[in-house]
């Protein structure tokens, strides 16, 4: 099992452990309650050094990239990040959802998801040998630590750290070389994936230590893999595994997700996936990703992943990933309905160990802003 390099830290701030993708992780420090709340009221700061940082150069850069993804990356600015857009397989079956950051037009950065990860750099590598395109890529994991510093103060944190340059940064705007809390980064983001405004930090391991305790003092409560899990189910947030992977006969078509955000750009041919994911769209869906929201007299019922969905005794779906959620008050869940089923505000049954409790559809985020 892989070890976030930040351990110590943790350690000395009371988490507790467990396991992730492959890692050693932050589980939680207080409560995933309070650190939950923590980040939609004030802020919270997570060690990400699980995910994925692959850092891709050469003359060929965009040309691998347009191959690999569902948008057009060429119009990401530099200095920004792209939209999050789909890598996908030759099934229209997603292997990652990822948001390429362009340095400097010949340096891009992936951020993979951390079950992923190895998969991604490898396959990347082996898509530039095949096609002769001359691109190294790099993987950075070893090399720097990464943190999310997010929620709606996170502004004043960041002036706390010495850095109110971070104020001026528009969404998916990054910096390099940054300094934060008086050390180096390599990039300051402002971006995140809890729907809060926020910046990610990639720095060197002795570095990230340094501006997490910083951020702790500025007033950010340390947050763990849990609340990052029941804040990103609220915004209706996938997740591989959950809501997509590459296996066809365990996960729709991309086209089902419904990622939005321009995740997808029709205009664009020629990558990989492509005309399967046009042969879907032709199809029509057959399964639509939604949210569910327990009605008021099931609200402790929590909608877990793999349970059945009916209307009317039909079977019409399942449950992708599920959570309490102590905005709402009630459990919510994200879930695949089939198409004919999949009205927003209509009723449907979650069956729970045989019992069945009814619950709303809902379109995402699933908490209002």
């Amino acid at each position: 099992m892989r070890v976030t390099p930040l351990r110590e830290t943790h350690m000395e701030l009371g988490a507790s452990f467990g396991e992730f993708a492959g890692w050693e992780v932050p589980m939680v420090y207080t409560s995933t309650l309070e650190e939950h709340l923590a980040v939609r009221s004030s802020v919270g700061v997570f060690d990400i050094s699980h995910m994925g940082r692959l850092l891709l150069s050469g003359p060929d850069v965009l040309e691998l990239l347009e191959l690999v993804y569902t948008k057009r990356v060429s119009r990401t600015k530099v200095g920004f990040m792209s939209g999050p857009t789909l890598a996908l397989n030759e099934h229209a079956r997603v292997k990652d959802d990822e948001m390429p950051y362009n340095i400097d037009g010949e340096r891009w950065l992936i951020v993979p998801n951390a079950a992923v990860a190895d998969h991604m750099r490898d396959y990347m590598r082996s898509l530039a040998t095949g096609r002769g395109l001359r691109v190294d890529v790099f993987d950075l994991r070893d090399s720097y630590a990464m943190l999310a510093i997010q929620g709606p103060r996170v502004v004043d944190v960041m002036e706390k750290l010495g850095a109110p340059w971070a104020s001026s940064l528009k969404p998916l705007e990054f910096r390099v070389d940054e300094d934060v809390a008086g050390v180096k980064t390599f990039i300051v983001s402002r971006s995140g994936w809890t729907g809060e405004d926020g910046f990610e930090v990639i720095a060197e391991p002795k570095a990230a230590a340094t501006i997490l305790r910083e951020s702790i003092k500025a007033g950010a409560k340390p947050a763990g893999i849990a609340a990052r899990d029941t804040l990103r189910i609220e915004m209706g947030f996938v997740l591989g595994g959950f809501e997509y992977g590459e296996d066809p006969a365990r996960f729709p078509c991309a086209y089902s997700l419904r990622y939005g955000m321009g995740a997808i750009d029709w205009s664009k041919r020629g990558y990989i996936g492509e005309e399967a994911l046009r042969a879907c769209r032709r199809e029509g869906a057959r399964w639509v990703r939604v949210g569910i929201i327990m009605r008021k007299e099931a609200a402790k019922i929590i909608p877990r992943h793999g349970y059945k969905l009916y209307i009317e005794d039909l079977e019409v779906g399942w449950v992708t990933s599920g959570t309490y959620s102590p905005v709402l008050g009630r459990g919510v869940g994200q879930a695949y309905i089939s198409s004919g089923h999949a009205l927003i505000g209509e009723s449907v049954e979650v069956e729970v160990r045989g019992v069945r409790y009814e619950a709303r559809i809902s379109d995402f985020p699933l908490i209002k802003k």
